[in-house]
């Protein structure tokens, strides 16, 4: 039982304080705006040191949000009781609920402190000797169960009391029943943590009216405006038309009231309100005509104590750039202060700054140069201190594409701001900075812009980074390789970790031999046409020429012969074989022919009578061992091999035939060596897997265990296959039990071998169908079976050892046995299959499904292949979709001479084609990603063709696949009966050319990106992974094009010249080719480029070539088009033009040359003899002539000199506060004029004018807030609210102009006493006073 609550006293409905940490706020709550806290010496609430509210006050529960209230918060909020009625009602039911469960979250509270404690000390004294402190922790441990169990009891109190709570709420308690019965009502935040108020069945517009009224009232508390703007806030999201029928004239005075409020939180709160109350730029506007500029610019420059509102007002600024041409309502004085955060380098509001600074450059570069943010930008782009640097350069490369956006910028200088960092050379720079800079490097080299401006004048930056190789530091060394290695892709074998360890290459060249597997022939073909196609690769030997050409390879084989360290020179060399290896594959044989020999090496290796030539041989040896391991280690190479060993075909019993003579090898053991392989395994000495050596173990079922006699003499004569067996049984729990994790999976690889080996002989067969396993896993799944009449408090294929063990792994044995008619026969034998269906009808185990189906093999036509049809038309949506993507690996397989594989496709095939008839969208997308990656085989667009799918339901998503039809006579013929070509064409010329440019630069942009597939779940076995693979999208391929489709067949080619399209693409060329400034008709030039590069790309588009003429115009393009983004483009499709054979020869006619394979087929890379002309472009100089249509806060005056000398002097000395050799003095003057004229601080003009001086000059943020300090609040006030007190303005200044006089009057005495009784020697002194007094305008009187 519970005891009673202790009443605490109070007047009206009071409650007791609740802590933060019981009444945790949702997400919603976490944006609500809270009211300040009161603090003591120690920084503790004052709530929490036991001191009282004041009266008809109650302390409530505090919920502190994140950005608003500091990470110590911890304590209660005092707020306001709204108190009861006049006539005095008693506390009602609901009040008495609250205190009791305001006292249980108190308890709460203190055991969960002391929990927390018991958990510190226990952990503290574990670490320590245990027989020394045994009774401590013994005390610790009682302590800590006592508070669970408490914890426990108050917990389910509190639950009880909340349900008794709800269910003594009257029904018809509404909004407006406190307002009828007489009472005030309670704030609704109350113990109440609903997101939205008020309830739903109340209208909107009473409650805006409501609230609105409450906002307007004054000498409310802080906590009760910070409630009804929060309450406001709700009420603005969900009913977002409401901010369309606000009256302004009465809703933006009232703001203005609030933005003046002594509580910064109530501040906040409004920003946060007004921020919400934004449509359009016409409500910008009349926001902007409230003077909310200066009253952002004062909350901006305050300290960091106000964080809180200085973060609303800077999110305040930061949705005028969410509103379309918002941007051009920010004023120049409130982009200054935003620069004046963003050089702060303690302020914690610098980097969102900094991000802000950028957006603005993207939309409005001009009041962005006006204010002075280019140069912070600048320097927050290459000092390393900012750790998002990398976000700022698409901001830069943005300017630089088009001229009349380069014009902002001093001729791309700015970009090279971070090689800074590496050509100091002192030493004393961090190895942070230099990766910060790194990056920023890298991405400016994954952009034309980017790669151009850092080109310029000979590559003279490029050269410099280059260079930087020279440096003899480690840090700075260590830094460029990785840089290096990340803008040229490299992708390190699995064995550098390795040898940059200091292993040698031979003691694991074995290793990567068996790494070094051939791919798939199912993909080859398809693969093959994707990496002819990829414009990553094209953009990276381009990257990779530049560097070359700038001098990479001598300064590589420098830090080769003077190495400052072992891991250095292995990482060097690691660096060196895989820049031979990329010349070698991507440029032209003019280019790698020449690197290749090393020269440099060979010269000084060739030397005899000096030291340096071993050295040289040295590095000869280490780089010419690395190259051919790289070559072992690259599944491309074996590719390369096996085609040319085959006639350019690759087959599938030739890429095989390793695999099978090394198995061959393995099974011809003898005896003898047999039984010390099973020794040295470890299974016959324990039965304890943890000491087995598993690879022993791997080795010994993929060779001898394949032998009959070998396998025989196993289960006869040892018990080593037994134990092996037995350690998967699932009742043994050994393997059922183990964690899943990635060292763990190789149990899962070598079960799914064993089952492999023991179905491939009759023996073993016999032994498996006999053994518990197969049959302990049946019953294992009759648990989860509801069919069965079998259950278990603790099924072994339960959720969460589905996700902790390794469990799952089951499936993929399973599978492995599918793979074999024999393994179907044991597991029909135990009616296995028969689970199998009723597992899939399971509603709420996708996880268990998904493991089922990723483990199965469906080569075989078997109950399988209706358990998968079952699962992708009656399962869920995210079943449908992975049971969809598993058909990828059998619909995209190439032809054999098996017998079953042509079927197995078009099974496949069938089932995909079934799919597109799917109600939801996102399996029909899955589909025909498939589908279309299939028709690279002849055979398997043939079939689809003649499955007759039908796509029109599907829209845009189905246009792909029926582009893969044009490809063919079949599928062109198909396609024109249904007349889709006529009108395609039609399409694609009138304007999706234009959207074909922005998918493509979108997709290249993306993988330029780099950014690493998604990972797979520790729990994903070979079928998942294949699911998972289907899932990920290919970035940075060409995408399939209408013209290049119809280009394939000669159908097409006879349609493309009727129709011509190519001929008007041509003149579009032609005329527009050069075009800098319209956008519009620079991606109409885009896409006529791409058209053009497509028909190019293919042999029997190489007549239209030849007649137009235009590959001359496209590289004029590339070589002097002004735009950068043009150049890029121009220099992609000359890629695709160099494919064809005709297309090389007119590419070399033009001074382009293009690679080839080993078998001269192209590659689709191609770069130009005189490789400077790409990168030749016109100087420009910076022209910052500031336009009329900036915005300012306020219009200047007619006079803009002033004629008041002394506001010239105040003014003068403000604006040498931006001069740092002057802003010391001119503090102190500033100081001295307050103090002698304070009329001139307590005027609206003179604000006026100081804050245009503020906005026209650069000042820090401490010197910007010490000018705005000097200034009256009123004046402020006097200026936003437009009020009108010119009589105590008056009375004020003839008041202190008396004063004023009265104080000169007494000087002018003493001046004139002093000159009476002092000597000659002191009346020039006396004289210089005189003067200062006669300088005031009092003192003329």
């Amino acid at each position: 039982m519970m005891p009673p609550p202790n009443r605490v006293p109070a007047s009206g409905a009071s409650s007791v304080a609740v802590s933060q940490a019981d009444a945790t706020p949702t997400l919603d709550q976490a944006n609500y705006l809270q009211p300040a806290l009161r603090y003591g010496r120690d920084a503790r609430s004052m709530s929490s040191a036991g001191a009282y509210p004041p009266r008809n006050q109650s302390l409530a529960t505090a919920v502190q949000p994140a950005s608003f209230a500091p990470a110590s918060f911890r304590s209660e909020t005092p707020r306001p009781d709204f108190g009861t009625a006049p006539g005095g009602l008693e506390e009602d039911a609901r009040s008495i609920s609250e205190k009791r469960q305001a006292e249980i979250r108190s308890e709460i509270e203190k055991e969960t402190k002391i929990k927390t404690g018991s958990e510190n000390l226990l952990e503290a004294l574990n670490s320590k000797n245990a027989k020394q402190f045994k009774e401590q922790k013994l005390r610790a441990e009682a302590e800590l169960n006592m508070s669970n169990r408490k914890l426990a009891e108050l917990r389910a109190g509190l639950e009880q009391e909340i349900m008794r709570s709800k269910e003594s709420q009257p029904a018809n308690e509404g909004r407006l029943s406190f307002i009828f019965n007489g009472a005030t009502p309670r704030p609704l935040s109350r113990q109440t943590f609903a997101p939205v108020d008020p309830p739903l069945e109340e209208s909107p517009t009473f409650a805006l009216a409501e609230l609105l009224q409450a906002i307007e009232t004054d000498d409310m508390s802080p906590e009760c405006y910070v409630d009804a703007s929060n309450r406001l806030v709700d009420l603005f999201k969900l009913h977002p038309t409401l901010r369309y029928d606000l009256d302004w004239t009465a809703y933006g005075p009232c703001l203005q009231r609030l933005l003046f409020n002594e509580s910064r939180e109530v501040i906040a709160a409004s920003y946060r309100v007004l921020r919400h109350s934004i449509t359009d730029r016409r409500s910008l506007q009349t926001i902007r005509a409230l003077n909310t500029d200066i009253l952002v610019i004062s909350s901006l420059v305050k300290e960091s104590k106000a964080s809180v509102e200085r973060e609303q007002a800077l999110n305040f600024v930061r949705s005028f750039l969410d509103i379309k041409d918002g941007v051009h309502e920010l004023s120049r004085g409130v982009v200054r202060i935003i620069v004046a955060i963003a050089e702060h380098g303690d302020d914690r509001l610098r980097n969102i700054a900094i991000l802000t600074l950028a957006e603005i450059l993207t939309k409005k570069p001009e009041i962005l140069v006006a204010a002075g943010g280019l140069g912070t930008l600048t320097d927050a782009l290459g000092d390393g201190n900012y750790r998002a640097a990398p976000s700022l350069t698409s901001a830069f490369v943005f300017l630089l594409d088009i001229p009349s956006r380069r014009r902002f910028l001093r001729s791309g200088h700015e970009l090279e701001t971070p090689l800074a960092s590496f050509t100091e050379g002192t030493g004393h720079t961090s190895e942070e900075k230099l990766k910060t800079c790194a990056s920023v490097i890298a991405a400016l080299l994954r952009s034309w812009p980017g790669l151009i401006a850092l080109s310029v004048n000979n590559f003279l930056a490029i050269r410099s980074l280059v260079e930087c190789l020279y440096i003899e530091l480690p840090q700075v060394r260590n830094t460029l390789l990785e840089l290096l290695t990340d803008i040229l892709r490299i992708k390190p074998p699995s064995w550098s970790s390795s040898f940059v360890a200091g292993r040698r290459l031979t003691t694991y060249a074995r290793v990567t031999n068996l790494k070094s597997e051939v791919p798939p022939a199912e993909n080859a073909e398809a693969s093959e046409e994707r990496n002819q196609r990829n414009l990553v690769e094209h953009f990276t030997a381009v990257v990779l020429a530049v560097l070359l050409h700038a001098g990479l390879m001598e300064a590589l084989l420098y830090a080769e012969e003077r190495p400052l360290s072992p891991a250095l020179r292995r990482k060097t060399t690691l660096v060196l074989g895989e820049v031979l290896k990329l010349s070698n594959e991507m440029l032209p044989s003019s280019w790698s022919a020449k690197l290749q020999v090393l020269p440099g090496l060979i010269r000084a290796a060739a030397r005899f009578d000096t030291p340096e030539r071993f050295v040289a041989i040295g590095t000869i040896y280490q780089v010419d061992s690395v190259n051919r391991t790289l070559y072992r280690s690259d599944p491309s190479t074996a590719v390369q091999s096996i085609k040319l060993s085959n006639g350019g075909s690759i087959e599938p019993d030739s890429a095989r035939q390793a695999d099978q003579t090394k198995a061959q090898q393995g099974m011809q053991v003898d005896e003898t060596h047999f039984r010390t392989m099973m020794l040295e395994s470890g299974v016959l000495a324990t039965i304890n897997f943890t000491k087995w050596r598993w690879d022993v173990i791997q080795s010994i079922i993929d060779g001898p265990l394949r032998n009959p006699k070998r396998l025989d003499e196993a289960i006869r004569s040892t018990k080593f296959l037994h134990r092996i067996v037995g350690f998967y049984r699932p009742f043994k729990y050994r393997f059922s039990m183990a964690k899943n994790t990635k060292p763990n999976q190789r149990y899962v690889r070598v079960g799914c071998a064993l089952m492999q080996a023991l179905l491939a002989n009759q023996e073993g067969v016999r032994y498996l169908g006999e053994s518990k396993l197969v049959r302990q896993l049946g019953e294992c799944l009759s648990q989860i079976d509801r069919l069965s009449g079998f259950t278990s408090e603790t099924p072994l294929f339960s959720a969460d050892r589905m996700t902790e063990t390794l469990t799952g792994g089951y499936f993929a044995m399973l599978g492995a046995m599918t793979k074999d008619i024999k393994g179907l026969q044991i597991l029909e034998r135990w009616k296995i299959f028969n689970m199998f269906y009723h597992i899939v009808e399971l509603q709420d185990r996708d996880d268990l499904i998904r493991a089922l189906l990723g483990g199965l093999s469906y080569a075989v036509d078997s109950h399988l292949r209706i358990l998968l049809s079952k699962a992708m038309t009656s399962g869920s949506k995210p079943i449908r979709i992975f049971a969809t993507r598993l058909l990828r690996k059998y619909a995209c397989s190439a032809p054999t001479d098996a017998s079953d594989t042509p079927s197995t496709i078009e099974w496949a095939i069938r089932l995909l084609v079934t799919q597109l008839y799917d109600p939801e969208i996102e399996v029909c997308e899955v589909a025909i990603k498939i589908l279309e990656e299939s028709c690279h085989q002849k055979h398997s667009l043939e079939y689809i063709v003649k499955c007759r799918p039908a796509l029109d339901h599907l829209g845009e998503i189905g246009a792909p696949l029926l582009l893969r039809f044009l490809s063919t006579s079949v599928g062109y013929k198909y396609l024109d009966e249904l007349d889709y070509i006529t009108r395609e064409m039609d399409d694609w010329f009138l304007g999706r050319n234009d959207s074909y440019v922005a998918l493509i630069e979108a997709s290249l942009a993306r993988a330029l990106m780099d950014v690493p597939p998604p990972a797979l779940a520790p729990n994903a076995w070979a079928g998942m992974e294949e699911a998972m693979l289907a899932e990920v999208q290919e970035y940075g391929v060409v995408p399939p094009h209408f013209y290049r489709e119809l280009t394939r067949t000669t159908e097409g080619c006879r349609l493309l010249e009727q129709k011509g399209h190519f001929d008007e693409f041509v003149s579009t060329i032609r005329e527009f080719g050069m075009e800098e400034e319209d956008e519009e008709l620079l991606v109409k030039v885009k896409g006529c480029l791409w058209a053009v590069g497509n028909v190019g790309s293919m042999e029997l588009g190489a007549p239209f070539l030849e007649s137009s003429d235009v590959v001359r115009w496209i590289v004029r393009i590339a070589e002097g088009s002004a735009v950068m983004t043009m150049r890029g483009t121009a220099f992609y499709v000359l890629g695709l033009i160099s494919r064809s054979l005709h297309g090389q020869e007119i590419l070399l006619e033009l001074g382009w040359d293009g690679t080839v394979n080993m078998r001269g087929e192209s590659l689709g890379f191609c770069m130009p003899i005189d490789f400077k002309k790409l990168f030749s472009i016109k100087p420009w100089s910076a022209t910052h002539d500031p336009s009329p249509s900036l915005g300012t806060m306020r219009p200047r005056s007619k006079g803009s000199v002033p004629k008041d000398p002394t506001e010239a002097r105040i003014l003068l000395s403000v604006s040498n506060l931006g001069n740092t050799v002057l802003a010391k003095k001119a503090m102190n003057d500033l100081h001295g004029f307050k103090s002698k004229y304070p009329t001139y601080f307590h005027s609206r003009d003179f604000f006026n004018t100081v804050m245009r001086v503020l906005e026209e000059h650069h000042f820090r943020l401490p010197l910007c807030r010490f000018v705005l300090d000097l200034f009256d609040r009123k004046v402020m006030r006097q200026i936003v609210l437009k009020e009108e007190e010119e009589k105590s303005d008056e009375k004020e200044s003839t008041s202190e102009e008396e004063e004023e006089e009265e104080e000169e009057k007494e000087k002018v005495e003493k001046v004139v006493q002093s000159k009476l009784s002092s000597s000659e020697e002191e009346t020039e002194t006396d004289d210089d006073d005189d003067d200062d007094a006669e300088s005031t305008p009092e003192s003329s009187t």
